[in-house]
């Protein structure tokens, strides 16, 4: 079979190995798609190295079919189409406190562990989410991306009626945008890049670009005053984090989902002043999996306009190349049996 190695040094390679026969609480995916994350282009920039474990196979967000079962696993079959919910928990201890998908010792898969780029794939039993047959692959591996922006909107406590601003048009940026316009939510973009404020329009989004607008007075404009009662800050900029304590109106609530790896200043006065809350949102739970795929089997969203390309797995190397050169695109997806 072929798989795809991240070397080090922005190189992939793809290499021919053996098929191999799941251990026991293991069954092997036949990978049908695997998407390419902002996780995965940080790998290929060399800014976790520390963390992966060169050469490895990277990739978590797929979908694929059971191609075989590992003794002592029960209630799934071949053939069946799943995704993989890419947690290792099997560490979690006592002080953990339940959460497990944030518990102190998680290990993600294909990052800490071999990953979906490749044509074949074993994974604990456990990380499975079983799909529907009807279900487009192309659409299922959507799903954990998707599960990021179902588990923010639901730790946002948005309801229906809600002014909800997005800070950043990208994919998580869009995808939360989706699934709080599915709550019931009035939706703001706030992005700088004009083509993804075109692609946010184009998905019936009111987008802004907070350097041509000022964008607590749209808002403040949009919402009779009231500004917005949802902040999701997706950007992972200092400008974002400015701004998010001003458009947020009284007793609003910032959901912190970009990943901020050092240090920034925040505006603690207006936490004060407002009555604000800061809530912080890390991957996602079993229920967040569930929810991102009873929304793609509805296919009531705009989905497909997330994925921009599809690319054959041999094609890796120059995958991530493009990504590094065009980095309006959103969503590209290796075809991990071509």
């Amino acid at each position: 079979m072929k798989a795809s190695i991240y070397e080090g040094n922005k190189t992939f390679s793809i290499i021919e190995k053996e098929i191999e026969a799941p251990k026991a609480g293991e069954v092997r995916i036949k990978v049908a798609y695997s998407g390419v994350c902002g996780t995965d282009v940080h790998i290929y920039h060399g800014m976790m190295d520390k963390r992966v474990s060169a050469p490895l196979t990277i990739g978590h967000e797929m979908s694929g079919t059971i191609d075989a079962i590992g003794e002592g696993v029960t209630g799934y079959a071949e053939g069946e189409k799943v995704v993989v919910r890419p947690l290792d928990d099997r560490g979690a201890k006592a002080s953990d406190k339940g959460f497990n998908h944030v518990c102190e010792d998680l290990k993600f898969i294909g990052i800490d562990s071999p990953g979906s780029m490749q044509q074949y794939w074993n994974v604990p039993a456990f990380t499975l989410h079983k799909l529907k047959e009807e279900t487009d692959l192309k659409l299922a591996a959507l799903i954990e991306p998707l599960s990021v922006a179902a588990h923010d909107v639901r730790l946002s406590e948005l309801t229906k009626g809600e002014t909800a601003v997005v800070l950043g048009g990208g994919p998580i940026g869009l995808l939360v945008a989706m699934v709080a316009k599915d709550a019931g939510a009035n939706v703001i973009i706030s992005e700088v890049n004009e083509n993804r404020i075109t692609k946010a329009k184009e998905l019936g989004f009111d987008a802004v670009n907070p350097i041509n607008v000022d964008l607590v007075s749209y808002v403040r404009e949009k919402t009779e005053g009231r500004l917005a009662d949802v902040v999701f800050e997706v950007a992972g900029v200092q400008p974002a984090l400015d701004i998010m304590t001003e458009v947020a109106g009284i007793r609003g609530r910032i959901l912190m989902v970009a990943i901020h790896g050092e240090k920034k200043p925040v505006d603690l006065f207006k936490f004060f002043w407002k009555e604000l809350k800061l809530i912080g949102a890390r991957v996602y739970e079993k229920e967040d999996y569930e929810k991102a795929i009873s929304l793609i089997t509805a296919n009531e969203l705009p989905f497909e306009e997330m994925i921009t390309d599809v690319q054959p797995l041999s094609n890796i190397q120059k995958v991530f190349e493009d990504i590094d050169n065009n980095p309006d695109g959103m969503k590209v997806l290796m075809d991990c049996q071509s």
